[in-house]
């Protein structure tokens, strides 16, 4: 039970890091969850996310493209302009 006790009070702390990035708190629950509580994961998500939000592109396609191509920036962005 303490290391449950570790690993949560572990997510709540990334968490709130991420939140006091200026993400919603909705969309870092998600973002954690989608990586296995990987906070550097789900800061390069939300990250590009944003980035991608910005210029137009739709959240559910950015989603979906980013979760395929693991984050990475270029192929994320050809993706979503092919779309």
């Amino acid at each position: 039970p303490g290391c449950l006790l570790v690993q949560f009070l572990s997510y709540l702390s990334a968490c709130d890091r991420l939140l006091k990035q200026g993400y919603e708190e909705g969309q870092v629950e998600e973002a954690m969850e989608m990586f296995q509580y990987s906070e550097k994961k789900a800061a390069e998500f939300l990250h590009l996310l944003s980035q991608f939000n910005d210029m137009g592109f739709q959240q559910n396609e950015i989603k979906e493209v980013l979760l395929l191509c693991g984050n990475q920036r270029e192929k994320a962005l050809e993706e979503l302009v092919m779309k």
